[in-house]
């Protein structure tokens, strides 16, 4: 490759996945700053947090910049979340906490919080149309959805019985190890294996979740005598929330499957029904 060709995409590469991240990075650039400089004392930083992640949001929507069906994957990711956020915050489990005051929130969960996970599914949403994303090999959907919900079951049942999380990255590795995704950032596709691309993501997951840390936005349990970086094994537990945010991602968006002969296959059915058009 040109080396002028490569720097172009590799520029625009970077500018995309920006884009992409748009709404992931004003949450951790809000986090960051209010952390550190926060004046407003009719309102707590907790509930700023969240009206503030609303008004982006909507600020998204007005202008077009996030589609209506990116918005729904971002809701019911934050559903989704919270849920799970009510549990693991509770008195009884205590996996980490929200040590500041909040109007807006249930239980020990502020509201803002259900809006880190949704940066997630915003991410990846934007990112698949963004890059027009293109597999070579993808299972049945509802397999997809079945394993996503005993993932997203095992986040509950691992504090009462044996944790699955290795058997179900097993299994992952097993459905998507041929998998290659093909993204494309000026004129051609290029490609790299899924399973790489999702740890990438759960790797930069995980810096953004020891920056929430540090500023002391949340905290885990290890961390409330003095900050401590979060241990790598939380890695297992991003990938894993990696799938299920983009199985639900996928659940609204085309898959489209390159075949041998550039014919683009799209699929659109839990069973994987497909539909050749010529690329």
């Amino acid at each position: 490759m040109d080396i002028k060709v490569f720097l172009h995409e590799f520029i625009m590469f970077w500018i995309k996945q920006a884009y992409a991240c748009i709404f992931s990075i004003y949450i951790v650039g809000v986090i960051v700053v209010t952390s550190y400089w926060y004046p407003l004392e009719s309102l707590h930083r907790y509930d700023f947090i969240f009206l503030s992640a609303i008004g982006f949001q909507i600020l998204l929507l007005v202008t077009k910049l996030e589609t209506p069906r990116e918005a729904i994957v971002i809701v019911v990711f934050h559903i989704v979340a919270t849920i799970m956020e009510l549990f693991k915050t509770s008195n009884a489990i205590g996996s980490w906490v929200y040590p500041e005051e909040f109007f807006f929130g249930y239980g020990n969960v502020p509201f803002f919080a259900g809006f880190m996970y949704s940066a997630v599914g915003s991410y990846i949403a934007r990112v698949w149309r963004i890059f027009e994303f293109e597999y070579s090999y993808y299972p049945p959907k509802l397999l997809t959805i079945v394993v996503v919900i005993l993932i997203y079951l095992n986040f509950f049942t691992h504090h009462y019985i044996w944790d699955f999380r290795w058997v179900l990255l097993g299994i992952i590795i097993l459905m998507f190890y041929k998998t290659d995704i093909y993204y494309k950032i000026l004129d051609e596709h290029r490609k790299m294996p899924l399973l790489l691309g999702w740890f990438l993501v759960a790797f930069f997951i995980w810096i953004a979740e020891n920056i929430g840390t540090f500023t002391g936005t949340w905290l885990y349990p290890n961390q409330m005598n003095g900050w401590e970086i979060v241990p790598l094994g939380k890695l297992s537990s991003w990938y894993l929330l990696m799938l299920l945010s983009f199985v639900l991602v996928s659940l609204v968006n085309q898959i489209t499957i390159r075949s041998k002969t550039d014919d683009a296959v799209h699929i659109d059915s839990l069973s994987n029904t497909s539909e050749s058009s010529y690329k």
